[in-house]
Protein backbone atom coordinates (compact mmCIF):
# COMPACT_ATOMS: atom_id res chain seq x y z
CA UNK A 1 0.00 0.00 0.00
CA UNK A 2 1.11 3.34 -0.82
CA UNK A 3 0.88 6.57 1.28
CA UNK A 4 -0.72 8.22 -1.79
CA UNK A 5 -4.09 5.54 -1.34
CA UNK A 6 -7.14 6.85 0.50
CA UNK A 7 -8.04 5.46 3.55
CA UNK A 8 -11.54 4.44 1.23
CA UNK A 9 -8.76 2.85 -0.91
CA UNK A 10 -7.20 0.85 1.57
CA UNK A 11 -10.41 -0.39 2.92
CA UNK A 12 -11.71 -1.55 -0.26
CA UNK A 13 -8.67 -3.76 -0.42
CA UNK A 14 -9.34 -4.91 3.49
CA UNK A 15 -12.30 -6.22 2.09
CA UNK A 16 -11.32 -9.98 1.21
CA UNK A 17 -9.66 -10.21 4.34
CA UNK A 18 -12.89 -8.64 6.21
CA UNK A 19 -14.92 -11.35 5.11
CA UNK A 20 -12.76 -14.03 5.35
CA UNK A 21 -12.13 -12.70 9.30
CA UNK A 22 -16.06 -13.26 9.26
CA UNK A 23 -16.15 -16.67 7.90
CA UNK A 24 -13.42 -17.52 10.67
CA UNK A 25 -14.99 -16.48 14.16
CA UNK A 26 -18.31 -15.80 13.25
CA UNK A 27 -20.24 -19.06 12.64
CA UNK A 28 -20.69 -19.89 16.55
CA UNK A 29 -23.24 -16.55 16.41
CA UNK A 30 -24.26 -17.13 12.77
CA UNK A 31 -25.95 -20.57 13.45
CA UNK A 32 -26.99 -20.17 16.66
CA UNK A 33 -29.49 -17.40 15.32
CA UNK A 34 -30.40 -19.41 12.56
CA UNK A 35 -31.34 -22.31 14.80
CA UNK A 36 -33.29 -20.11 17.08
CA UNK A 37 -35.25 -18.65 13.98
CA UNK A 38 -36.00 -21.95 12.34
CA UNK A 39 -37.42 -22.94 15.83
CA UNK A 40 -39.24 -19.65 16.41
CA UNK A 41 -40.69 -20.11 12.90
CA UNK A 42 -41.66 -16.21 12.56
CA UNK A 43 -44.53 -15.24 10.48
CA UNK A 44 -42.74 -11.76 9.40
CA UNK A 45 -39.67 -10.32 9.84
CA UNK A 46 -38.94 -6.16 10.32
CA UNK A 47 -35.73 -4.84 9.69
CA UNK A 48 -34.37 -1.60 11.69
CA UNK A 49 -31.83 0.74 9.64
CA UNK A 50 -30.42 3.38 8.56
CA UNK A 51 -28.32 4.81 5.36
CA UNK A 52 -26.10 1.68 4.18
CA UNK A 53 -27.09 -0.72 6.33
CA UNK A 54 -30.89 0.11 5.46
CA UNK A 55 -29.52 -1.11 1.81
CA UNK A 56 -28.04 -4.25 3.27
CA UNK A 57 -31.55 -4.48 5.11
CA UNK A 58 -33.32 -4.11 1.32
CA UNK A 59 -30.96 -7.05 0.47
CA UNK A 60 -31.93 -9.30 3.38
CA UNK A 61 -35.28 -8.75 2.44
CA UNK A 62 -35.35 -9.94 -1.03
CA UNK A 63 -33.40 -12.51 -0.24
CA UNK A 64 -35.32 -13.87 2.48
CA UNK A 65 -38.28 -13.68 0.79
CA UNK A 66 -36.78 -15.65 -1.79
CA UNK A 67 -35.10 -18.29 -0.01
CA UNK A 68 -37.85 -18.74 3.00
CA UNK A 69 -41.03 -16.98 1.58
CA UNK A 70 -41.14 -14.57 4.74
CA UNK A 71 -42.40 -11.28 4.60
CA UNK A 72 -39.37 -8.74 5.35
CA UNK A 73 -40.64 -5.40 6.12
CA UNK A 74 -38.63 -2.02 7.33
CA UNK A 75 -40.03 -0.15 10.03
CA UNK A 76 -39.28 3.81 10.48
CA UNK A 77 -37.38 4.32 13.31
CA UNK A 78 -38.98 6.96 14.07
CA UNK A 79 -42.30 5.43 15.40
CA UNK A 80 -40.83 4.27 18.44
CA UNK A 81 -37.89 7.08 19.34
CA UNK A 82 -39.95 10.02 18.34
CA UNK A 83 -43.84 8.98 18.25
CA UNK A 84 -43.43 6.91 21.45
CA UNK A 85 -45.78 4.02 19.79
CA UNK A 86 -45.83 0.11 20.70
CA UNK A 87 -46.09 -2.03 17.56
CA UNK A 88 -47.53 -5.38 17.25
CA UNK A 89 -44.71 -7.56 17.03
CA UNK A 90 -45.79 -11.17 18.54
CA UNK A 91 -44.60 -13.95 16.43
CA UNK A 92 -42.10 -11.60 14.16
CA UNK A 93 -38.59 -11.19 14.42
CA UNK A 94 -36.53 -7.62 13.79
CA UNK A 95 -33.52 -7.65 12.85
CA UNK A 96 -31.68 -4.35 13.47
CA UNK A 97 -28.21 -3.15 11.46
CA UNK A 98 -26.11 -0.65 12.72
CA UNK A 99 -22.11 -0.62 11.82
CA UNK A 100 -21.56 1.75 14.93
CA UNK A 101 -24.80 0.23 17.22
CA UNK A 102 -25.16 3.78 18.81
CA UNK A 103 -27.99 5.65 16.84
CA UNK A 104 -30.19 6.54 19.65
CA UNK A 105 -33.32 6.00 17.19
CA UNK A 106 -32.30 2.46 16.15
CA UNK A 107 -31.95 0.99 19.56
CA UNK A 108 -35.48 2.51 20.80
CA UNK A 109 -36.80 0.92 17.76
CA UNK A 110 -34.99 -2.53 18.67
CA UNK A 111 -35.57 -2.47 22.34
CA UNK A 112 -39.55 -1.72 21.81
CA UNK A 113 -39.09 -4.59 19.32
CA UNK A 114 -37.62 -6.78 22.35
CA UNK A 115 -39.66 -5.81 24.66
CA UNK A 116 -42.86 -6.88 22.28
CA UNK A 117 -42.00 -10.22 22.04
CA UNK A 118 -39.93 -10.40 18.69
CA UNK A 119 -37.08 -12.30 18.15
CA UNK A 120 -34.44 -9.50 17.94
CA UNK A 121 -31.27 -10.03 16.25
CA UNK A 122 -28.52 -7.02 16.16
CA UNK A 123 -26.24 -7.16 13.78
CA UNK A 124 -22.77 -4.72 14.04
CA UNK A 125 -19.47 -3.86 14.22
CA UNK A 126 -19.37 -3.48 18.56
CA UNK A 127 -20.49 -5.93 20.08
CA UNK A 128 -20.80 -3.55 23.00
CA UNK A 129 -22.80 -1.40 21.64
CA UNK A 130 -25.74 -0.13 23.23
CA UNK A 131 -27.69 -1.41 20.39
CA UNK A 132 -26.38 -5.11 21.80
CA UNK A 133 -27.46 -4.15 25.04
CA UNK A 134 -31.31 -4.10 24.10
CA UNK A 135 -31.32 -7.32 21.56
CA UNK A 136 -32.00 -11.22 22.61
CA UNK A 137 -28.81 -12.24 19.94
CA UNK A 138 -25.60 -10.13 18.46
CA UNK A 139 -24.02 -11.12 15.15
CA UNK A 140 -20.43 -9.49 15.49
CA UNK A 141 -19.79 -8.88 11.96
CA UNK A 142 -15.63 -8.58 12.30
CA UNK A 143 -14.93 -6.04 9.87
CA UNK A 144 -12.46 -4.43 11.73
CA UNK A 145 -11.73 -0.68 12.22
CA UNK A 146 -13.43 1.11 9.89
CA UNK A 147 -12.01 4.84 9.17
CA UNK A 148 -13.05 6.33 6.26
CA UNK A 149 -16.56 8.01 6.56
CA UNK A 150 -18.03 6.02 3.46
CA UNK A 151 -18.85 2.42 4.62
CA UNK A 152 -17.21 -0.08 2.24
CA UNK A 153 -16.06 -3.02 5.36
CA UNK A 154 -19.32 -2.84 7.08
CA UNK A 155 -21.72 -2.66 4.23
CA UNK A 156 -19.60 -6.03 2.44
CA UNK A 157 -19.73 -7.87 6.45
CA UNK A 158 -23.62 -6.94 6.99
CA UNK A 159 -24.69 -8.39 3.95
CA UNK A 160 -22.36 -11.54 4.13
CA UNK A 161 -23.60 -12.00 7.34
CA UNK A 162 -27.33 -11.19 6.69
CA UNK A 163 -27.04 -14.02 3.98
CA UNK A 164 -24.83 -16.38 5.84
CA UNK A 165 -27.77 -16.30 8.64
CA UNK A 166 -30.07 -17.37 6.18
CA UNK A 167 -28.08 -20.11 4.25
CA UNK A 168 -27.66 -21.41 7.61
CA UNK A 169 -31.38 -20.74 9.00
CA UNK A 170 -32.71 -22.44 4.77
CA UNK A 171 -29.87 -25.36 5.45
CA UNK A 172 -28.96 -24.43 2.04
CA UNK A 173 -25.41 -26.31 1.20
CA UNK A 174 -24.99 -24.32 -2.47
CA UNK A 175 -25.26 -21.16 -0.63
CA UNK A 176 -23.13 -21.63 2.24
CA UNK A 177 -20.78 -22.79 -0.58
CA UNK A 178 -20.51 -19.75 -2.39
CA UNK A 179 -20.36 -17.77 0.51
CA UNK A 180 -17.19 -19.72 1.83
CA UNK A 181 -15.79 -19.02 -1.97
CA UNK A 182 -16.43 -14.68 -1.23
CA UNK A 183 -12.54 -13.87 -0.21
CA UNK A 184 -11.39 -15.55 -3.36
CA UNK A 185 -14.04 -13.64 -5.77
CA UNK A 186 -13.59 -10.62 -3.81
CA UNK A 187 -9.64 -10.09 -4.34
CA UNK A 188 -10.67 -10.53 -8.03
CA UNK A 189 -13.35 -7.67 -7.78
CA UNK A 190 -11.55 -5.91 -6.03
CA UNK A 191 -9.02 -5.35 -8.66
CA UNK A 192 -11.04 -4.38 -11.57
CA UNK A 193 -10.85 -1.12 -12.74
CA UNK A 194 -14.21 -0.18 -15.26
CA UNK A 195 -12.49 2.34 -16.40
CA UNK A 196 -14.73 2.53 -19.67
CA UNK A 197 -17.56 3.68 -16.94
CA UNK A 198 -15.46 6.33 -15.27
CA UNK A 199 -14.91 7.72 -18.63
CA UNK A 200 -17.88 8.00 -19.86
CA UNK A 201 -19.63 9.55 -16.14
CA UNK A 202 -16.76 12.18 -16.71
CA UNK A 203 -18.07 15.82 -15.53
CA UNK A 204 -21.70 14.62 -15.33
CA UNK A 205 -23.22 15.41 -11.99
CA UNK A 206 -26.37 13.61 -12.55
CA UNK A 207 -26.79 9.58 -13.54
CA UNK A 208 -28.73 6.23 -12.72
CA UNK A 209 -28.11 3.29 -10.93
CA UNK A 210 -30.64 0.50 -11.69
CA UNK A 211 -31.20 -3.06 -9.88
CA UNK A 212 -33.86 -5.85 -9.47
CA UNK A 213 -34.43 -7.99 -6.90
CA UNK A 214 -31.66 -8.17 -4.81
CA UNK A 215 -29.60 -6.34 -6.79
CA UNK A 216 -32.09 -3.41 -6.22
CA UNK A 217 -29.70 -3.40 -2.98
CA UNK A 218 -26.75 -2.76 -4.72
CA UNK A 219 -28.25 0.18 -6.97
CA UNK A 220 -29.22 1.60 -3.74
CA UNK A 221 -25.82 1.66 -2.11
CA UNK A 222 -23.63 2.84 -5.80
CA UNK A 223 -26.50 6.00 -5.47
CA UNK A 224 -25.30 7.07 -1.77
CA UNK A 225 -21.57 6.30 -2.25
CA UNK A 226 -21.98 8.76 -5.66
CA UNK A 227 -23.44 11.57 -3.69
CA UNK A 228 -21.38 11.09 -0.52
CA UNK A 229 -17.86 10.46 -2.54
CA UNK A 230 -18.27 12.16 -5.38
CA UNK A 231 -20.61 15.00 -5.19
CA UNK A 232 -22.76 13.46 -8.25
CA UNK A 233 -26.44 13.79 -8.16
CA UNK A 234 -27.15 9.59 -8.98
CA UNK A 235 -31.12 8.45 -8.35
CA UNK A 236 -31.41 4.49 -7.82
CA UNK A 237 -34.51 2.95 -9.12
CA UNK A 238 -35.96 -0.49 -10.14
CA UNK A 239 -35.38 -1.31 -13.65
CA UNK A 240 -39.45 -1.86 -13.36
CA UNK A 241 -40.35 1.46 -12.25
CA UNK A 242 -37.53 3.65 -14.18
CA UNK A 243 -39.59 3.71 -17.46
CA UNK A 244 -42.09 4.84 -15.47
CA UNK A 245 -41.32 8.85 -15.22
CA UNK A 246 -37.66 8.84 -14.63
CA UNK A 247 -36.60 8.16 -18.02
CA UNK A 248 -38.05 11.89 -19.12
CA UNK A 249 -34.49 12.80 -17.77
CA UNK A 250 -32.40 10.72 -19.75
CA UNK A 251 -30.16 13.31 -22.61
CA UNK A 252 -27.58 11.82 -24.66
CA UNK A 253 -24.81 10.76 -22.65
CA UNK A 254 -26.79 10.35 -19.63
CA UNK A 255 -24.82 7.96 -17.77
CA UNK A 256 -26.60 4.62 -16.82
CA UNK A 257 -25.00 1.88 -14.50
CA UNK A 258 -27.82 -1.30 -14.30
CA UNK A 259 -26.95 -3.82 -12.04
CA UNK A 260 -27.85 -7.45 -12.45
CA UNK A 261 -27.10 -10.31 -10.66
CA UNK A 262 -27.53 -13.71 -12.43
CA UNK A 263 -30.70 -14.32 -11.37
CA UNK A 264 -34.51 -14.71 -13.29
CA UNK A 265 -34.27 -10.41 -12.89
CA UNK A 266 -31.15 -10.37 -15.14
CA UNK A 267 -33.07 -10.67 -18.76
CA UNK A 268 -35.81 -7.55 -18.02
CA UNK A 269 -32.87 -5.49 -16.31
CA UNK A 270 -30.85 -5.90 -19.46
CA UNK A 271 -33.87 -5.21 -21.76
CA UNK A 272 -34.33 -2.23 -20.00
CA UNK A 273 -30.65 -0.77 -19.88
CA UNK A 274 -31.20 -2.03 -23.54
CA UNK A 275 -33.96 0.29 -24.20
CA UNK A 276 -32.70 3.61 -22.42
CA UNK A 277 -29.18 3.08 -24.18
CA UNK A 278 -31.28 3.92 -27.74
CA UNK A 279 -33.11 6.85 -25.82
CA UNK A 280 -29.73 8.30 -25.97
CA UNK A 281 -28.51 7.31 -22.40
CA UNK A 282 -24.66 6.14 -21.69
CA UNK A 283 -25.77 2.77 -20.03
CA UNK A 284 -23.22 0.22 -18.66
CA UNK A 285 -24.59 -2.98 -17.25
CA UNK A 286 -23.19 -5.86 -15.42
CA UNK A 287 -25.19 -8.48 -17.74
CA UNK A 288 -23.47 -9.91 -20.57
CA UNK A 289 -27.35 -10.43 -22.11
CA UNK A 290 -27.47 -6.54 -23.45
CA UNK A 291 -27.12 -6.17 -27.01
CA UNK A 292 -27.41 -1.72 -26.97
CA UNK A 293 -25.31 -1.43 -23.51
CA UNK A 294 -22.25 -2.07 -22.51
CA UNK A 295 -21.42 -4.74 -20.55
CA UNK A 296 -19.06 -4.74 -17.48
CA UNK A 297 -16.35 -7.35 -16.51
CA UNK A 298 -17.80 -8.78 -13.24
CA UNK A 299 -16.50 -11.89 -11.00
CA UNK A 300 -19.31 -14.36 -10.56
CA UNK A 301 -19.69 -15.96 -7.34
CA UNK A 302 -21.22 -18.98 -8.29
CA UNK A 303 -24.44 -18.11 -6.68
CA UNK A 304 -27.31 -15.30 -7.94
CA UNK A 305 -27.56 -14.41 -4.05
CA UNK A 306 -24.14 -14.15 -3.41
CA UNK A 307 -23.61 -12.06 -6.90
CA UNK A 308 -24.55 -8.86 -5.34
CA UNK A 309 -22.43 -8.79 -2.60
CA UNK A 310 -19.12 -8.90 -5.25
CA UNK A 311 -20.58 -6.10 -7.60
CA UNK A 312 -20.23 -3.99 -4.97
CA UNK A 313 -16.96 -4.52 -4.37
CA UNK A 314 -16.41 -4.04 -8.21
CA UNK A 315 -18.24 -0.35 -7.64
CA UNK A 316 -16.35 0.63 -4.22
CA UNK A 317 -13.11 0.03 -6.44
CA UNK A 318 -14.83 2.44 -9.43
CA UNK A 319 -16.22 4.92 -7.44
CA UNK A 320 -13.10 5.74 -5.06
CA UNK A 321 -11.59 6.40 -8.72
CA UNK A 322 -14.11 8.65 -10.05
CA UNK A 323 -13.68 10.45 -6.62
CA UNK A 324 -10.03 10.76 -6.90
CA UNK A 325 -10.56 12.45 -10.59
CA UNK A 326 -12.87 15.27 -9.35
CA UNK A 327 -10.29 16.15 -6.79
CA UNK A 328 -12.34 15.09 -4.24
CA UNK A 329 -11.24 13.29 -1.05
CA UNK A 330 -13.65 10.33 -0.32
CA UNK A 331 -12.27 10.31 3.21
CA UNK A 332 -13.78 13.20 4.36
CA UNK A 333 -16.83 13.95 2.42
CA UNK A 334 -18.46 17.46 3.21
CA UNK A 335 -21.06 17.70 5.96
CA UNK A 336 -20.45 14.66 6.63
CA UNK A 337 -18.86 12.17 9.55
CA UNK A 338 -18.59 8.70 10.30
CA UNK A 339 -21.47 8.53 13.24
CA UNK A 340 -24.48 9.58 12.30
CA UNK A 341 -27.22 9.58 16.00
CA UNK A 342 -30.24 10.25 14.75
CA UNK A 343 -32.98 10.95 17.38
Amino acid sequence: MTKSQTQMRREILELPVAVDRLLTHGEPEIARAADVLRDHDPAYIVSVARGSSDHVATYFKYATELLLGIPVASVGPSVASVYKRQMALKNSACISISQSGKSPDIVELARMATAAGSTSIALTNHADSPLVQVSDFTLDIHAGAELSVAATKTFVNSAVSAIWLLAKWSKDADLEKAIKNLPQALERAVQEDWSDLRKAIGTRNSLFCLGRGPSYAISNEAALKFKETCQIHAESYSSAEVLHGPVSIVDQGFPVIAMAAHDAAEPALASVADEIAQKGGVVFSTSGLVKHATPLNVVRSGHALTDPIVMIAHFYAMVEKVAAARGINPDAPRHLKKVTETV
